[in-house]
């Protein structure tokens, strides 16, 4: 590790140093940021001020105090609101719409349909399927189909009760299994064959030579219910076009530059007459990472009648606009050697993709791309199905794609050491894939603090003490993952940054960072003041951080694929430098001494060579500054390198740094009822460095949470069809009936930070807030077995399955026989 003083004076960076923003544009075009030994993970000064410090976040007391302002605390002159006729049926053409008795009553201004708006769209560009409202055909129950404005949301009820839709229903397409047999019944005309979405068939390496020579082959079948995010906010938008032609659109979404693409495209508007503008979210955890109906509705509504509009789902619309977790079926076949090392993995995957395609061909990549990694796989082979079917659209939650895949995989190991007999910690740290490497599909490896990972969950959990040592209806179990921090990959392709950053210094002492960031409450705009405060020395109370508006602020991509603290943090930390070095070299003429000797720290200017003689204010540090160079302004920006293997899909998947995880869960379960208490869940991440420890953990805590939530209780599960409805109805849309854990179903969660202070983050940081999930539902699967002598193959684990098991098999004696191996108790 470095002491983290600079070599030489800033400016001056030794050749073949990477420094963020700056991979492709001639260094004489544009100012080069100051270089510290050890690149980007240095601290400015010498030693960390703000960063690696329990700070708060800088929207905290706004939202505590119940100041921050939320899309539905938005209320303009004249507004009108807007509601959403949606389909009943899971799978019907549509014949005719009337909406002449809806317009005639009192309050109603406006109703739309596809007709307004027949232009399809699509997050992802090769997959544009969706239209803002449907136009020849319903493909699942809640598909919308006209909207209606009017005074108030009641009148808007009763208008849609007035609006007449002819139905011809058509075959429902109701799972994997029957969009496999019934081409014939296709639900999205965009298909190229029948009902696949994606199909991705990859091999790296002699698979099936790997397997036959392996000493141990086990074979599972898994399956993962699909689930979804549950944000406490609601999708909500406010929709204003003026009398010279500009729209403005104010949304809680994740993604304000996708948005923003889409509307242009939709209504036909040039990009320059367009705004987004993203309020304060009230979660998301991916469920508000694309275009919704309501955006478009609202926009157009208000296009028609020139008054503003408001668009509010309720919880149950919430529901069907989904785009959550993908249900999956996945068959593993997985080699071992006697002693320990993987051989080979044929991985079979189908996925239900609902109605469209969302990022489903993304996710359909990543369901075999990311499990490469923390272990070392010789050889590998996945095929992905991804299929459509007639129920809302399945998209990208927290941990996307490789949450289902790395269940499966996990479990696997686990059974493999069973037979072999040895310590399922052991194993994968035999396996481990090491740093500075690359994996078998062809993915950069650059730090990676795995094994520190697995030291602590043992450590912690008293591991050797417990595994296969507690007495029946009690046990431990571990499970390992790795995540992306951001893709190399824009949903777009371009050759402009992922990220870019717009800072400016005021004479006052104040600076103003200006990015399209999305904070959805993980912390980004907080990271960006950090960084700020860092570089220039200053409070954080003096940092303002204007986000997420595209008339203001330069294009970010939004919170997705766990990419704003490295992508926008380099950005920032690239901005930050450039004003850094500007400000050190003016005080240095002044004052006769090196650029290097300069510190900003804790509001104060000086020389490091005589602090007594040469010190100001950061407030006059800017002065000076100004009045040497003119008005203190700077952009930073951040383009990923070239990632990825040289084959079809090869950059799906590839990510500038890899966070890793491993997780050991406890569980007390009772042989009687199949019921599974989780009592414990011990989380050690890998995240660079932790910008800010409380909000990592916070992250950490969050992510398990929501793991333990699905592998236990969580499930998005339609109605078959039976007398009085038809198939699609959703079986519970709304909090009361969608079982999510409360504080009293927790488990105690410990987080443990592993920093392995990466060369490419933002002072050695990676991403926090997805991989940490991945582990919690093997580790909790695991953990039943070491319990009860079940497998838990697949979701949820709830009693009803786990009493399932207990009956059909000899759980009694599985357990004896783990036992056994190990010496524990019988």
């Amino acid at each position: 590790m470095s002491d983290g003083k600079p070599t030489q004076a800033p400016g001056t960076p030794p050749a073949g140093m990477a420094i963020p923003g700056n991979r492709t544009m001639p260094k004489e075009d544009r100012l080069t940021p100051p270089v510290w030994e050890g690149g980007r993970a240095a601290p400015p000064n010498g030693d960390f001020r703000m960063i690696g410090k329990r700070n708060r976040k800088v929207e905290g007391l706004a939202k505590v105090t119940g100041r921050a302002v939320y899309a539905d605390d938005l209320v303009l002159p004249r507004m009108l609101h807007a509601k959403l006729l949606r389909s009943i049926h899971a799978h019907a053409r549509i014949v005719s719409i009337d909406a002449s008795a809806a317009l005639a009553l009192p309050g109603v201004h406006a109703v739309v349909t596809g007709a307004d708006m027949p232009t399809h769209f699509g997050i992802i560009p090769w997959t544009e399927d969706e239209q803002a409202l449907c136009t020849d055909k319903v493909r699942y129950v809640g598909d919308a189909i006209a909207a209606v404005a009017a005074d108030d949301e009641r009148t808007c009820e009763e208008a849609l009760k007035l609006v007449r839709v002819e139905y011809e229903p058509l075959p429902a397409v109701t799972d994997i299994e029957t969009a496999l047999a019934h081409p014939e019944w296709q639900v999205n005309e965009k298909a190229g064959e029948g009902n696949i979405s994606k199909h991705v068939r990859l091999e790296f390496g002699d698979v099936d030579g790997a397997l036959a020579a392996s000493d141990h082959v086990v074979e599972g079948d898994y399956w993962y219910e699909g689930s979804t995010h549950a944000p406490l906010e609601p999708h909500c938008c406010v929709a204003e076009f003026d009398s010279t032609g500009f729209l403005t659109v104010w949304s809680s979404t994740q993604v304000a530059h996708y948005l923003h693409r889409d509307l242009a495209k939709v209504l036909n508007l040039p990009t320059q007459r367009v705004r987004v503008i993203q309020p304060v979210v009230g979660g998301g955890f991916g469920g508000k990472s694309e275009p919704f109906s309501l955006e478009f509705a609202a926009a157009k509504l208000s296009m028609v009648t020139g008054r503003p509009v408001k668009i509010l789902y309720t919880r149950e619309e919430v529901f069907y606009a989904h785009r959550g977790r993908h249900p999956m079926r996945l068959r593993y076949r997985t080699g071992m050697t006697a002693d320990g090392a993987i051989t080979g993995t044929d991985a079979l995957v189908q996925l239900d993709g609902g109605a469209y395609s969302s990022f489903g061909l993304v996710t359909t990549y990543y369901s075999g791309q990311l499990l490469t990694a923390p272990y070392a796989l010789p050889a590998y082979r996945f095929d992905s199905t991804r299929v459509f079917t007639n129920k809302p659209a399945c998209g990208p939650k927290r941990g996307h794609g490789s949450v289902q895949p790395r269940f499966a995989f996990e479990c696997q190991l686990d059974k493999l050491c069973e037979k072999a007999g040895l310590d399922p910690i052991e194993v994968r740290r035999r396996n481990f894939i090491g740093e500075r490497t690359k994996t078998v599909n062809g993915m950069r490896v650059t730090s990676n603090g795995f094994l520190e990972c697995l030291d602590a969950v043992e450590r912690e959990s008293g591991w050797a003490a417990k595994f296969r040592r507690m007495p029946y209806g009690r046990g431990i179990g571990v499970a390992g993952s790795m995540y992306i921090s951001g893709t190399n990959y824009c949903i777009y392709p371009n050759e402009m940054p992922q990220s870019a950053v717009q800072l400016r210094l005021d004479r006052s002492g104040r600076a103003t960072v200006m990015s399209g960031c999305s904070d959805i409450g993980q912390g980004v705009e907080s990271v960006l003041a950090y960084i700020v405060c860092e570089e220039l020395g200053l409070d954080l109370r003096d940092v303002r951080v204007v986000a997420a508006d595209t008339d203001l602020t330069p294009v970010d991509l939004g919170a997705y694929s766990s990419r704003e603290t490295f992508m926008v943090g380099n950005a920032c930390l690239d901005a930050a430098r450039h004003l850094r070095l500007k400000i050190a070299q003016t005080l240095a003429e002044r004052w006769g001494v090196a650029a290097g000797e300069i510190v900003l720290a804790n509001g104060v200017a000086c020389a490091s060579s005589d602090p007594g003689r040469f010190a100001i204010s950061v407030k006059e540090a800017f002065q000076w500054a100004e009045a040497r160079h003119g008005t203190l302004g700077s952009v930073g920006w951040y383009q990923s390198p070239k990632l990825g293997g040289e084959y079809r899909g090869g950059t799906i998947g590839a990510s500038p740094a890899y966070s890793f995880t491993a997780h050991v869960a406890e569980v007390e379960c009772d042989p009687e009822t199949g019921f599974v208490a989780v009592k414990h869940i011990w989380v050690a991440h890998d995240c660079g460095r932790a910008l800010n420890p409380v909000t990592v953990e916070g992250q950490m805590e969050g992510s398990a949470y929501m793991g333990f939530g699905e592998a236990l209780l969580e499930t998005q599960r339609y109605k078959d069809a039976a007398p009085g409805h038809a198939f699609g109805l959703h079986h519970g849309p709304s909090l009361l009936d969608y079982r999510m854990p409360t504080s009293l179903d927790t488990p105690e969660l410990h987080a443990l930070i592993v920093e392995s202070v990466d060369p490419e983050g933002p002072y050695g940081a990676k991403e926090a807030g997805e991989g940490p999930l991945h582990p919690s539902i093997p580790a909790i699967a695991n953990a039943i077995h070491d319990a009860l002598g079940v497998r838990c193959d697949a979701l949820p684990f709830d009693p009803p399955s786990v009493m399932r098991l207990l009956r059909a098999g000899e759980a009694r004696a599985n357990w004896e026989r783990a036992r056994a191996q190990v010496g524990g108790p019988r």
